[in-house]
């Protein structure tokens, strides 16, 4: 019998140690475009690495996450995000003894499509481009089409599904990306509340004390609680659920942050600038394609213009986003000689 490599090692050790409702890496479904197998890496791993080293999880670093163009360092990215909910999703993945690399994968994968200006830029796109458009489809898009364009990244079906179901509403064919749905929501009703009350735009006293009691004081508490309610209830069931209190707590607690901070005043106001600046990219770029980036110009023959704009804008930073509007409507300065 020949000797078993590392890959296979791990796979075996997949099997003898993971619960019986995980995804196995042996078990994929596969890719759209078959490949040798790695020696030393499954294919979530594998998976997990092409996301890691590709350009669009790198754009998320200049992406909003809530605060539009926030004065200072330590407020929440689309890539800090990101990080965050693989942390959450990875400790409950481990404590249900799932796939964890897998759960990581996803996690890191379920953003990339995002918009500049976070979900103001989403639905300003949802708007302009006559086909809709939706962070969790794009983000589909950008593995399996814009990296390496048009090549992508050729992800496995079970990291691709969890990526385009990772929303609400949505039901991913995996327990692994299930656990990456709560996690995004987790993470985003936390973080959020600390970089309003970093902001100014929400202290402790506005919260229920009720919910503060039930769901904790902390950052940490709060987090910890609602990763305690999946893993007690799910455990050693083939789904993933949360105790219906600390739910429906959750989902309270996510209305108030519509009310104090998503919906305030000065967040709409913000969100109307961003709108303008992507509305007139938008239509700039439908009616000149030919000045968007050589590497777009392909895809004009492929997609059309309206398509390939959508994909031009939605991949952009806010800060480059800024920055193409400046130079296409401010007059540049200029010497006589």
């Amino acid at each position: 019998m020949a000797e078993m490599n590392l890959r296979e090692l791990c796979e075996q050790r997949e099997r003898e140690s993971l619960s019986p409702y995980a995804c196995l890496a042996a078990d994929t479904k596969g890719r759209a475009r078959d490949e040798e197998k790695c020696p030393m890496r499954t294919d979530f791993q594998r998976d997990r690495d092409r996301i890691i080293h590709c350009k669009a999880l790198r754009r998320l670093m200049h992406k909003t996450q809530v605060f539009i163009s926030p004065e200072g360092d330590h407020y929440r990215t689309r890539l800090t995000h990101t990080l965050e909910v693989a942390q959450i999703a990875r400790t409950i993945a481990r404590a249900l003894r799932l796939n964890e690399d897998l759960t990581e994968a996803i996690a890191l994968g379920h953003d990339l499509g995002h918009t500049p200006f976070g979900h103001c830029g989403e639905r300003t796109l949802n708007e302009l481009y006559p086909e809709g458009f939706a962070h969790n489809v794009h983000s589909l898009r950008v593995v399996d089409t814009l990296e390496n364009n048009p090549k992508g990244l050729n992800l496995c079906f079970e990291v691709r599904d969890g990526i385009v179901n990772h929303v609400s509403g949505a039901k991913a064919c995996t327990l692994e990306g299930d656990i990456v749905r709560f996690a995004d929501r987790i993470a985003y009703i936390n973080h959020d509340i600390d970089d309003a009350i970093r902001g100014g735009v929400l202290t402790l006293g506005q919260i229920p004390t009720g919910l503060l009691d039930r769901l904790g004081r902390t950052h940490s508490g709060r987090i910890n609680t609602m990763i305690m309610a999946i893993v007690s209830k799910s455990a050693d069931r083939p789904e993933i659920l949360m105790d219906e209190g600390v739910y429906r707590d959750m989902l309270d607690l996510r209305t108030v942050m519509f009310e104090k901070v998503y919906r305030s005043e000065r967040a709409v106001r913000e969100e109307e600038k961003a709108k303008h600046i992507l509305t007139f990219l938008y239509e700039y770029y439908v009616e000149h394609p030919d000045r968007m980036p050589d590497e777009y110009l392909a895809s004009l023959f492929r997609d059309g213009p309206e398509r390939t704009v959508c994909d031009y804008i939605s991949g952009m930073t806010d800060r480059y986003a800024i920055a193409r509007f400046t130079q296409l409507t401010v007059p540049r300065s200029w010497q006589l000689v």
